[in-house]
């Protein structure tokens, strides 16, 4: 083993030091009744992240599942961009959508009304100790893949190995903390958990891809590829057009059909996806019947696009479909790993100049929300309340790395006079970027010592993208900061994306009620120098990384909740992003004869739940 260089080494024991401080303190703020826990491991039918599953033993179906939902027909989707491989779980080349999920299963399946319970898929039984320091999955036997051979605990520990070695970073990520794998009895897999300290290990454990090892050459595994793959989902893929279109057809002999957390799903026969590569291209697709449902985001467009013929006489149906989830954080990001914005008073400055409210009235209607939080509009989101004992108690060990403003919750992006000429934030902004060594000459802004210009590049793909980042433009410009836009096509776009070859970007992080091991992905240190990962702006935080793992050691909802909270805080006082905007709800457009369950998932809307009503 190299040791670190002095100065490195004494940064890991800094941070091993706070990390272990932070530690010691959850284990003190435990919620009382851990001592209360029975320490013995037992067989489950399902696990929860925190507290109980809802659903108990035996259950017959699922809240937002209708198993009465006729079988048949067909449901054509229209999808963005493009795909050059059926491979979703490798970081070379883009996926066709939904392999996963419809095509290739996991272990055990999401509960969708709750924040993070699993229950029994390829895995009948789950067995985990308190400090889940293990977890055992017992297959159920009953479970085939498509080309009729049985789901084995030697697939099970293959993909586990597979995926580990050769899979996507976040996958290599959480499988190279398991200890070791076995197999026990004939249909039982043990992975050795202990000294990983993630609580959450056992659930993404259970959430990962269980793949055939007779049908996979792991030589080959990295690369692209057209060959339909062999699963044991609901559905195989019986038609490929390269970059066009994928054809997923429902498998007659599929092994779950009759499970409890299958039951009124996967109810179409024919699932057909036509990629377009132009977003309105896309939307007129839709208008002319050619995809039956459609996700919109733009609120110009569900304001007045939606305003045809099929609409008014019954034939489409508008819908606001409601979700109890966190917005997510949808904003232009900093890639920090430019010299550009390696200053936080320069990203502080520039995003001060963002007019939101100017870009909301004129271009959307006033129907979004500002965005102030990375998990915004739910009790994780930490704008607005002052952090807890809990949340002091963790960040004490990083002073500074937390805002006066946002600890205390007073913290908010600023309101402006929605003229897109608001002076006073205009100034606060000037005055930030003459601290970071910056002057305004004339019309531009310079660097005083050098004279070089505050200019970068905005790579957008979209004509939606490209409206807003000129409207950003704009208000940057009376600051004197001149902005470069690159329209590149999705291909390009994804894979400059990928390899962090950008300034800035708008990017979406989706987010959920249990946020875990996908945060490392998102914002941890080891993240940001490794392509394909999600930490676009180059998060190198100690602070953020001890608050992840803070809150993957949490125990009970409480702690977890504070943890995420401080790990938002972090965050925001990074300044790493320009909050944009988020609205309630889904806007949800689909033409009449594809039917939907009265009730909608916590989640949101499902259409693995939808079905054919008639013909077109």
């Amino acid at each position: 083993m190299i040791a670190p260089a002095p100065a490195q080494g004494a940064a890991q024991r800094r941070l091993a030091l706070a990390q272990a401080i932070v530690l010691i303190t959850l284990a003190g703020l435990a919620d009382a009744t851990a001592s209360r826990r029975v320490a013995a491991a037992e067989a489950r039918h399902a696990i929860a992240m925190h507290g109980e599953p809802a659903m108990l033993a035996g259950f017959s179906r699922l809240r937002y599942a209708d198993p009465q939902a006729p079988k048949g027909g067909r449901l054509v989707q229209g999808a963005l961009g493009t795909f050059d491989s059926l491979n979703p779980l490798v970081v070379k080349g883009l996926a066709a959508q939904s392999i996963r999920g419809y095509v290739i299963e996991s272990l055990m399946a999401r509960g969708y009304d709750e924040p993070f319970t699993l229950y029994g898929l390829l895995a009948q039984l789950i067995e985990t100790d308190n400090e889940r320091s293990f977890v055992t999955f017992t297959l159920n036997p009953a479970a085939r893949f498509s080309d009729g051979k049985p789901v084995t605990p030697q697939d099970v520990v293959f993909s586990w190995q597979l995926l580990r070695d050769r899979g996507r970073p976040n996958h290599r990520t959480y499988y190279s903390k398991v200890t070791k794998a076995e197999i026990v009895g004939e249909r039982g897999v043990r992975f050795d958990l202990s000294g990983s300290g993630d609580r959450e290990l056992p659930l993404i454990l259970g959430l990962m891809p269980v793949l055939p090892k007779h049908a996979i050459n792991p030589e080959t595994f990295e690369e692209t590829t057209f060959t339909p793959p062999v699963g044991s989902g609901p559905y195989v893929v019986t038609d490929v057009k390269p970059g066009r279109s994928v054809t997923f057809t429902r498998d007659p002999a599929y092994w779950g059909r009759d499970l409890p957390i299958n039951r009124g799903q996967w109810n179409f026969d024919e699932i057909h996806f036509d990629y377009y590569r132009d977003a309105n291209t896309h939307f007129e697709a839709f208008k002319k019947g050619l995809y039956d449902l459609r996700a919109e985001t733009d609120p110009g467009r569900w304001q007045t696009g939606y305003d045809i013929p099929a609409v008014g006489d019954g034939r489409v149906v508008k819908e606001i479909s409601p979700d109890g989830l966190p917005k997510g954080m949808f904003a232009f990001v900093f890639n920090t790993r430019r010299p550009v914005f390696a200053d936080i008073r320069v990203r502080e400055a520039i995003s001060l100049l963002f007019d939101f409210e100017w870009i909301n009235h004129n271009y959307f209607f006033d129907l979004y929300r500002r965005t102030a939080s990375y998990y915004a509009s739910s009790e994780l989101a930490s704008n607005g309340r002052a952090a807890d004992a809990r949340e002091r108690a963790l960040l004490a060990p990083f002073p500074g790395a937390v805002r006066t403003d946002i600890l205390e919750g007073q913290w908010a992006p600023p309101v402006t006079d929605a003229s897109g000429r608001d002076r006073d934030t205009l100034k606060t902004a000037l005055v930030l970027l003459e601290a970071a060594g910056y002057e305004l000459r004339g019309s531009q802004l310079l660097e005083r010592q050098t004279g070089k210009p505050l200019t970068f590049e905005i790579l957008v793909t979209s004509r939606d993208q490209e409206r807003v980042a000129l409207a950003f433009g704009r208000d940057l410009k009376r600051a004197g900061v001149a902005i470069r836009l690159r329209n590149v096509d999705a291909v390009q776009y994804d894979r400059r994306r990928l390899t962090y070859d950008f300034d800035m970007i708008q990017y979406q992080w989706d987010a959920s009620l249990s946020p875990g091991n996908e945060q490392a992905f998102y914002w941890g240190s080891a993240a940001a120098d490794t392509d394909g990962t999600r930490n676009y702006m180059g998060v190198r935080s100690p602070a953020v990384d001890t608050m992840i793992a803070a809150m993957l050691a949490a125990r009970d909802r409480g702690e977890f909740v504070s943890a995420v909270r401080a790990l938002d805080r972090v965050l925001l006082s990074g300044f790493y992003v320009v909050p944009l905007y988020h609205h309630a709800g889904d806007w949800v457009a689909r033409w009449a004869h594809i039917g939907r369950p009265d009730a909608t998932s916590l989640s949101g809307f499902l259409p693995e739940t939808w079905w054919r009503k008639s013909s077109p």
